[in-house]
């Protein structure tokens, strides 16, 4: 199987009504490093961020000077240009984060409520399917290991791994055998926990010649934690539309969870990618009478925004809400804010 079909299958194994599963994150401080997989693991207050919204709050909106005491002038609150600053506080006004008044022709916003401490843990996932052909692997999971921003590393392949590759695995690392084809997953070793309250070092750059590192501060690591669970909660792992094709049915799928709403397709006999796979090139195409990804007529849903098929299978499967109530104790409309 293709890396992801590889990694979609595994979300759709690690997925459950406790905890948040997330593909295709940025996991750095001051580099670049995306991680295949996060898994969130909720707190005590999880209920509490799950009431505010169900998308990513604006990292800019928590960590602001704004709080739900007194109102503070947009352009205050916000260390950045002014139109940047309305911004971010439209959209935490929209999601129910912020609220906003006038005073004496300027806009001011106060939180609604308090941002909750709402995750105790994060679980990164390297996905490695080919260990023969392990790419940047060994830098990547250094980096992880000695940034620490996840509580817990594992690397998960479907090859066999030998002595030889363990070796090239930083002790810290767990790794898992998972058959994608079954969703059979062993536990080959356990992973250690992080220290990630604590300073760390973050891998930038290797050459021949050396290794461009940089110190990062237990403050900066908690904020890129924080940040890394809002865009997991926010975006999940079902990046992907389905296709507007016969083919494209989830349910005839002989290997994996019908109700995970993978892209499986019949006659390629996989799991596809749809935006690079999927459409008029393809030979087994055939858009008649298309489906769409919960198995219903196309038209009878043709007013439904994309991805709400997908989003009901997450709310299904997981604590994530797409519908919360709120907890805004006012709500009105942008335009009355215009500056």
């Amino acid at each position: 199987m293709r890396e992801y079909g590889f990694e979609l299958s595994l979300c759709a194994r690690l997925e459950d009504d406790e905890r948040i599963v997330a593909r295709q994150l940025g996991a750095a401080v001051h580099g670049r490093r995306i991680a295949d997989v996060v898994v969130v693991e909720p707190g005590p207050a999880f209920d509490d961020r799950v009431a505010i919204t169900p998308d990513r709050i604006p990292a800019p909106a928590v960590e602001s000077d704004v709080g739900p005491g007194t109102a503070v002038p947009v352009t205050e609150a916000f260390d950045c240009h002014p139109e940047r600053a309305r911004a971010i506080a439209d959209r935490a006004v929209e999601q129910g984060f912020f609220e906003r008044e006038r005073r004496g022709g300027r806009a001011y916003v106060r939180q609604t409520v308090r941002y909750p401490d709402w995750f105790d843990g994060l679980v990164g996932v390297e996905n490695k399917p080919d260990l023969g052909r392990p790419g940047d692997l060994r830098d990547q999971l250094r980096t992880d290991v000695s940034l620490g921003v996840f509580d817990r590393v594992i690397l998960a392949t479907a090859s066999h791994v030998t002595g030889a590759h363990r070796n090239r695995i930083p002790d810290e690392v767990g790794i898992w055998r998972f058959d994608p084809e079954t969703g059979e997953r062993e536990v080959l070793r356990e992973p250690e926990p992080l220290e990630t309250d604590s300073p760390g070092i973050e891998l930038l750059d290797r050459d021949g010649t050396g290794a461009d590192v940089r110190p990062v501060t237990a403050a900066e690591k908690a904020r890129c934690r924080r940040r890394i669970a809002e865009r997991a909660y926010g975006k999940g792992w079902r990046t992907y539309d389905p296709p507007a094709c016969t083919q494209c049915t989830p349910d005839a799928d002989p290997f994996h969870d019908a109700d995970a709403g993978l892209p499986y397709c019949a006659w390629k006999d996989r799991i596809v990618h749809p935006a690079e796979e999927c459409g008029p090139d393809c030979s087994g195409y055939d858009p008649e009478d298309a489906t769409t990804e919960n198995g219903t007529d196309a038209d009878a849903n043709a007013d439904d925004p994309p991805g709400a098929g997908l989003d009901a299978i997450r709310a299904a499967r997981t604590p994530w809400d797409p519908d919360p109530e709120g907890v805004a104790r006012q709500q009105s409309g942008l335009d009355r804010f215009t500056e």
